[in-house]
């Protein structure tokens, strides 16, 4: 995977400001490309880690014998679209799996979520990410994820629908099924 150039950022946004009309060197704006450039970095940061990658840092399990659903709901994360760059915000991420022996630390799955959301991608690939890597953590074939957030692709341009949410569902084994989504869906609410 890629390393994040942030001395190439910090040019290329001196460079966005004069194309706008700015003038980078004025007083508020002489530090603006060395800290967009740090916040891309920490932005950023899933795009030098694979799937593989994130689920090798935090897939830790512990062996635990039971057939009891793992949710952990209501994790709050941010992300960028791959077609204008723009926020996805209020982002709201539920995850569940069925274990197969063992369980992962509660705190590992928020990581997990939210350096998947480190990347530029579209809000249903978040999704497949999430359950990928989960999936290889856990060694669990059955994983769901429920993502809702607002995009500000649609909230600030375009459209400018400040109200509206997006809502996906990533599904995966046994939660391919109603009667298990229906189960999730109680448990996230």
């Amino acid at each position: 995977m890629s390393q994040i150039d942030t001395k190439k950022i910090e040019s290329l946004v001196y460079q966005l400001l004069e194309a706008i009309g700015e003038d980078p060197n004025r007083e508020g704006l002489l530090e603006t490309p060395k800290r967009i450039a740090h916040m891309m970095h920490e932005m950023y940061a899933g795009i030098q880690y694979s799937n593989a990658d994130i689920a090798k840092m935090h897939g830790k399990t512990f062996p635990v014998d039971t057939n009891q659903m793992v949710v952990v709901k209501d994790i709050t994360c941010f992300s960028n679209c791959e077609h204008h760059m723009a926020l996805m915000y209020n982002m709201n991420i539920s995850i569940g799996y069925m274990p197969k022996g063992g369980v992962i630390g509660l705190s590992k799955i928020p990581r997990i979520a939210e350096l998947c959301c480190k990347r530029l991608q579209l809000q249903e690939k978040i999704g497949e990410d999430i359950a990928e890597v989960i999936s290889l953590a856990t060694g669990s074939d059955d994983v769901i994820v429920h993502i809702t957030a607002c995009h500000s692709c649609m909230s600030a341009r375009g459209v400018k629908s400040t109200d509206s949410k997006t809502t996906t569902l990533t599904t995966k084994g046994i939660f391919n099924e109603d009667a298990m989504i229906q189960r999730f869906m109680m448990l996230k609410a």
